[in-house]
């Protein structure tokens, strides 16, 4: 069940069937609180080649509710240890807060139906026939049951005499898992390991002159809310525009494109923090694929989660964006001293795709042909959403605009939809965020495996140690699917304030030119600031080569931990 909820999150739900799924959770509730099930599991079956051995969902429910063990459980109680029967308890009981309207429309997206065929493989019928439907209706009808989203209801409410598990095919899915995990725990502990290895060519930060990026800067900022109108589509989107008081020099602008289900709020902190330094901050809010988008989905009036189309709109919607700044640069005294000519973005997940476009890949449909043959078979969540492209018409798309001049894209989600080819024709700066805890963009294919493609001289790849898929977003109240603690990692605010110093160090050093800020983004200064807690690598380099290395050597490696505790920043006066 574990591996269906963080899949829940706007980070991976992506489009609905032509169906009228708003009704589907009344309906359910209705014949829930109307009758019991005509069928209903009576027994777990447990297959492994020609042994079978059965256990009464009766006697769960006894051990789950009661700590008790009885004589169909003894036999396999007395392997296990008493924390392992214990946690085995806490697991058949932990509730899910799920509701039903939104766990009823998942299960009818591509990406829903894709996990429920994966399942339904070593989850069948006492029949042996696959349990992809019995999954949907016995997942369905626990949500909508007072006692809610639990394994023990699932398996209550399971709509055949009898639970079959193939232990063959799950021990053939997990092995898959499982080599996931050990080749990114290998490829993980190999960068932190090469980002520790000492650069004679590393700028030094000069005695007593230590900046602090990851504080806030000396200016006051004014914000303000336009809505825009697309020129060429029927499109409108909101914008925040941040912009700094009193700077004396022309005013570089940086845009930030949330990620799905997210929204302006999701990265404000981080437009602050950069206006507080004298940029001007844009912050687009990309519809259909926003926050409003996942609860007009969950309350009926949607029907997708994201339609094919965002990935062509979401790029156009920045680049709209810069249209109406130039113009707004030259007709309002207010914005006279923006540089539309020196642009950087910055964009999470499916706005990291957004601004690897804009710096100048495009979508790859050969590639996507390819991987997406393996959709149905992949532990890479973020294929279901980068699948969804070759919904598109069959052209090229090309989204690269000579006014961004450096890009950072956190846990983008990239390497099938741009793939190799594209990503190696990208020659502006680029900064690649990842989290080693990343199970929707796993880092390993989607940030590390890719940053081995770039060719642009000035590359940068970042690994958050413990960081997950929404270790840097600013949790939004307008958000249907609020992560809880376990699934946004440890220390969100330390992932956010690495966040603030990173860009804040990038953007000064690309689009301003400002060298002091450059020694911040080397492995030196980031090893003086990492916790272990939530340890923070760079490495400026990584072949293909050197890559496959990491995979394949059988010499063990290790995450490398900090020799002496890191104190908390301290403000610092106004470096202007």
């Amino acid at each position: 069940m574990k591996c269906l909820f963080p899949s829940l999150s706007p980070a991976v739900c992506h489009s609905l069937r032509d169906r009228a799924l708003q009704y589907l959770g009344l309906l359910a509730f209705t014949a829930v609180c109307t009758a019991a099930p005509a069928i209903a599991a009576e027994r777990i079956y447990v297959t492994y080649g020609p042994l079978e051995v059965s256990v009464p969902i009766k006697s769960l429910a006894l051990f789950a509710e009661k700590g008790k063990i009885d004589d169909h459980l003894d036999g396999f109680a007395q392997y296990a240890k008493p924390e392992q029967l214990a946690q085995i308890q806490r697991v058949l009981q932990a509730r899910a807060e799920i509701k039903v309207v939104t766990i009823a429309q998942f299960l009818y997206t591509p990406q829903g139906e894709v996990l429920l065929e994966r399942l339904g493989r070593v989850i069948q019928t006492k029949a042996q026939q696959p349990g992809f439907y019995a999954l949907r209706a016995a997942l369905i009808l626990a949500a909508a049951d007072p006692e809610g989203l639990t394994i023990l209801n699932v398996l209550r409410k399971f709509p055949t005499y009898g639970i079959r598990i193939d232990i063959d095919r799950g021990l053939g899915v997990a092995e898959g898992l499982t080599t996931l995990v050990n080749r990114s725990n290998r490829a993980i502990a190999g960068v932190a390991q090469l980002s520790e290895t000492p650069d004679a060519a590393e700028p030094a930060i000069p005695p007593g002159e230590m900046l602090q990026p990851q504080l806030p800067g000396p200016y006051t900022w004014q914000k303000s809310s336009v809505t825009l109108a697309s020129p060429n589509r029927d499109r409108t989107f909101e914008i925040d525009i941040y912009l700094p008081n009193g700077s004396p020099r022309s005013a570089p602008v940086v845009v930030i494109s949330h990620g799905l289900g997210s929204d302006r709020i999701s990265f404000e902190y981080l437009a602050k923090h950069l206006a507080s330094y004298g940029f001007a901050v844009a912050v687009p809010e990309h519809p259909g694929s926003n926050a409003q988008q996942i609860q007009d989905l969950v309350t009926g009036r949607a029907r997708d989660v994201s339609e094919p189309a965002e990935f062509v709109n979401r790029p156009l919607d920045i680049k709209d964006l810069l249209d109406y700044l130039t113009t707004l640069a030259t007709t309002d005294p207010a914005y006279r001293g923006l540089d539309l000519q020196r642009v950087g973005v910055i964009g999470q997940s499916f706005g990291g795709y957004t601004a690897l476009t804009l710096a100048g890949a495009g979508i790859n449909f050969a590639q996507l042909d390819k991987d997406c043959q393996l959709e149905n078979d992949t532990w890479n969540l973020s294929l279901l959403l980068q699948c969804r492209a070759r919904g598109l018409e069959r052209k090229q798309y090309n989204f690269s605009d000579p006014r961004v001049k450096a890009a950072i894209a956190v846990n983008p989600i990239v390497s099938s939809i741009l793939g190799e080819t594209n990503l190696s024709k990208i020659q502006i700066p680029v900064m690649v965020i990842a989290g080693s805890a990343d199970t929707v963009a796993p880092a390993l294919l989607e940030q590390i495996q890719p940053f081995t493609w770039l060719t642009s001289p000035h590359k940068y790849l970042v690994l958050m140690n413990n960081g997950t898929h929404f270790s840097t977003i600013e949790q939004s109240p307008q958000s249907v699917f609020q992560p809880p603690a376990a699934v946004i990692g440890p220390e969100p605010a330390l992932a956010r304030r690495y966040l603030n110093g990173l860009s804040l160090s990038f953007m000064e050093t690309y689009l301003n030119n400002q060298s002091k800020f450059r020694p911040y983004l080397e492995s030196s200064y980031a090893q003086t600031i990492s916790r272990d807690s939530l340890g923070l690598f760079i490495l400026r380099s990584l072949t293909p080569e050197q890559l496959q290395q990491l995979l394949s050597s059988s010499s063990p490696l290790s995450m490398p931990r900090l020799s002496t505790p890191t104190p908390e920043p301290q403000p610092v006066p106004a470096r202007r």
